[in-house]
């Protein structure tokens, strides 16, 4: 048994963090789905960048230049299709799991990141013109995105939750979800709207990477990991979830982003063996999954009680590292690189476009 198929079984849902038209034209994302048991797919600007710019798309982008599209709306035109296209790909599994999971993500424009007003109106757009019962949103964590998401969440678009890097990041994301939840308990609507909060995990290893005894590299962001997930087991224990609970809602779902290993010293399955934990969704590249379906093993489950997190932080705070003054930082700087693929991406498809018309 393939270590992908014994990680499934073991509750944790297997995600691919790509989505391009090639892909679903040569039948590789349906090779994952019957192969590899991914059962579910997230993508952001950088991905789509690098598939327009291939040339795949110059037809669909010549067809709907034709139709008076361009930049932005020309690009939301093109990924919606693909994620239409996907998310049908999915519908068995969702449906299956009783919308648990089978899901796959649109991300709202980055330059949206601090405007919560305007990132609720896109948000709900997208999901509107998606026309999919399994299509995530893709909304950040930041502190003008946590109104929009239980905003959002009340008006019955499933949202995934995308920029955190923190337990606390994590838990504020948790509260905006519940918050929507209990908004419509209030008001006798439906309480099921699907959700998953991000949590990013190689980042941090990245960014102390030359800042940390040699003992302590790579363990940050398993670390943070360990704590998060405490947080998130807790969160599904508490009163209010129990509550909750009884009137038909669900837990939002913890998701593992960014797992893919940076340094090439380290073991390249790193965030796939010691972030294995059952009703959690772990989003890796291609890359990433092939290696673990090649040679992964599968780790022992994370503790509940945290395990060994409160005290690898412990030892990289006697290194110097502040914790939680890094997470707003990577925070802010993730938002800004966000922004940056955004802008490229458009550079791009302004690009091709010209090149077609």
């Amino acid at each position: 048994m393939r270590p992908t198929e014994i990680l499934h079984q073991r509750g944790q849902s297997l995600w691919l963090d790509n989505i391009t038209r090639a892909l679903l034209d040569d039948g590789q994302i349906q090779k994952f789905i019957d192969e590899y048991s991914v059962t579910g797919l997230t993508s952001n600007p950088s991905i789509f960048d690098k598939a327009i710019a291939s040339g795949y798309y110059d037809e669909a982008i010549k067809e709907k230049a034709g139709m008076g599209l361009s930049g932005e709306a020309l690009f939301f035109h093109l990924a919606i299709e693909d994620l239409r296209r996907a998310a049908d790909m999915f519908l068995p599994i969702h449906e299956r799991t009783a919308g648990v999971d089978g899901w796959v993500s649109l991300e709202v424009s980055p330059l949206l990141a601090y405007d919560t007003d305007k990132t609720i109106k896109m948000a709900k757009y997208l999901h509107e013109e998606a026309a999919r019962s399994n299509v995530f949103i893709k909304i950040p964590g930041t502190p003008e995105g946590l109104p929009a998401i239980e905003e959002c969440i009340f008006s019955g678009v499933p949202i995934n939750v995308t920029l955190l890097f923190s337990a606390e990041h994590y838990q504020a994301a948790a509260n905006a979800f519940a918050r929507g939840v209990q908004r419509r308990v209030d008001a006798g609507l439906n309480p099921v709207v699907g959700s998953v909060a991000s949590l990013f995990i190689s980042r941090w290893d990245v960014a102390v990477a030359d800042k940390v005894p040699a003992d302590l590299k790579d363990k940050l962001g398993l670390a943070v990991g360990l704590v998060a997930y405490r947080s998130y087991r807790e969160t599904m224990d508490s009163e209010r979830w129990q509550q909750l609970r009884n009137v038909g809602a669900r837990t939002q779902r913890l998701l593992w982003a960014s797992t893919g290993t940076k340094d090439p010293a380290a073991p390249d399955t790193l965030y796939v063996h010691g972030l294995t934990a059952p009703f959690t969704i772990n989003t890796m590249p291609d890359s990433t999954l092939e290696a673990f379906f090649d040679h992964g093993e599968v780790g022992d489950p994370m503790p509940a009680d945290g395990g060994e997190g409160d005290e690898l932080l412990a030892r990289f705070a006697q290194a110097g590292i502040d914790t939680q003054a890094l997470a707003a930082q990577l925070q802010t700087e993730g938002a800004k690189s966000f922004v940056d693929a955004w802008n490229h991406l458009m550079e791009r498809v302004d690009v091709q476009h010209a090149a077609v018309t």
